[in-house]
């Protein structure tokens, strides 16, 4: 059975409307994703060159939308109407399978926002050191204002986190298509070994060690709950038809401002330059910021960098939130009930602030915490999870039978054991 003929009641949904709505959520979408992945990726794609990212850009596109609609959709098959991911997870797998899937849920992000604290801290390092001619901060208290900074908007709720983002993401893809366009005179087909063709088993170990970082990159799986939640309480029973919409642009969105952005960095420097780059364990903009004698390089880069951080970093703080709430109130319910929901709130915001901290202090590799702590969760969560449904929940069953379905579990598959393989 194909993706278009699934039910007649999932046909009969695709003729709702694209609302002002819906393009708001599209844009929290796109600012969930284009975070401190995105502005790593260009360094693990072109590491081999050009050609494994020809293969990358065909295969993006496909995997993040069929996987944040069918996230979306589990997500919106529940019976209840206030259900968030948490909820949907035990309603259709049970108490037990639930608090291990909402554990899975939550690993799968949290790692996520611990990088955000590392990666923000680097960029604003380099542009007061490289850019600005600046003093160094101690990176203690630069690291802590700046992860109180992120987190300070997200304590007056998802209204104003919305507003941000919403304003964050209009000049984040203006700046983006600008750095892309504005790298094209830099571009060296030798050195980027644009002439020098891999061979096949060359070009598919490339890529398939890459899916990690694609799956990382984008990702907005965090934000994909809230959403779905806020279509149910718009739309009713169109809520899946808008939540579908909602990621097919943001996911062409994507594909096109990011797969545009990556190609221009990678065609801009050597992959000697790159693998630099992954040793100074700084973002693709900040490390061109400090290689090209360029006033706009240097301060658009970092930038660009501060707001896909920034925005980013909104739609995965709420979703680790929600997913480490959901575990304490499964585990532990008494602990909740006994400090109420201000102290448990307060309790949680707390607990993210020391860790996100720390890490930030500690500055671990941002890639490696990527492809082995990121992204496999993110692959059990987003890719596995909602096919696993589609064949053993009833709500889901009239998904079932899509090629897009086979093609789903196969990425997802190859994103964990491209991580396990690493260990080996």
């Amino acid at each position: 059975m194909s993706d278009h003929v699934i039910t007649e009641s999932v046909r009969d949904t695709q003729k709702e409307k694209y609302t002002k709505h819906d393009l708001t959520w599209s844009l929290s979408m796109f600012g969930t994703a284009v975070g401190a992945g995105i502005l790593f990726l260009p360094i693990r794609a072109g590491l081999e060159g050009f050609w494994p990212i020809v293969l990358i850009a065909a295969l993006v596109g496909p995997m993040t939308y069929f996987a944040h609609r069918a996230l979306g959709r589990f997500v919106l098959s529940s019976s209840r109407s206030d259900a968030d991911i948490t909820h949907v997870v035990e309603e259709h797998f049970g108490k037990t399978a639930g608090v291990i899937i909402t554990f899975l849920y939550f690993f799968a992000i949290y790692p996520i926002v611990l990088i955000y604290g590392a990666a923000i801290t680097n960029t604003i390092d380099s542009f007061i050191v490289n850019q600005l001619n600046g003093p160094e901060i101690p990176r203690f208290l630069l690291s802590g204002g700046l992860v109180a900074l992120m987190m300070g908007v997200m304590i007056f709720g998802r209204r104003l986190m919305l507003i941000v983002t919403e304003f964050l993401v209009y000049p984040l893809v203006l700046i983006l298509l600008f750095m892309s366009v504005y790298l094209i005179p830099h571009w060296s087909l030798e050195a980027t070994s644009f002439a020098s063709i891999p061979s096949v088993s060359t070009l598919l170990v490339t890529v398939y060690l890459a899916i990690p970082m694609l799956v990382f990159s984008f990702n907005h799986s965090p934000a994909v709950s809230s959403m779905a939640l806020a279509q149910r309480e718009k739309y009713g029973e169109a809520a899946v038809a808008h939540s579908d919409m909602i990621l097919k642009r943001a996911s062409i969105m994507l594909l096109g401002f990011v797969m545009l952005f990556v190609f221009s960095c990678v065609l801009a420097l050597s992959p000697e330059q790159l693998a630099e780059a992954k040793a100074q364990n700084l973002p693709i903009l900040s490390y061109l910021a400090n290689e090209f004698d360029s006033p706009f390089i240097s301060f658009l880069g970092p930038l660009v960098a501060f707001l896909a951080i920034f925005s980013s970093f909104f739609g995965h703080y709420l979703g680790a939130k929600e997913g480490l709430a959901g575990l304490v109130r499964k585990t532990a319910p008494g602990a909740v009930t006994g400090l109420g929901e201000k102290k448990f709130n307060n309790a949680l915001v707390g607990f993210f602030f020391f860790s996100i901290w720390i890490i930030a202090y500690l500055n671990p590799s941002v890639l490696g915490m990527i492809e082995s702590l990121g992204a496999p969760f993110i692959a059990a969560i987003l890719f596995l999870m909602p096919m696993y449904a589609i064949k053993k929940v009833p709500a889901m069953k009239k998904y079932d039978g899509a090629l897009s379905n086979i093609f789903i579990t196969v990425m997802g598959a190859l994103a964990i054991s491209s991580m396990v393989s690493g260990f080996f």
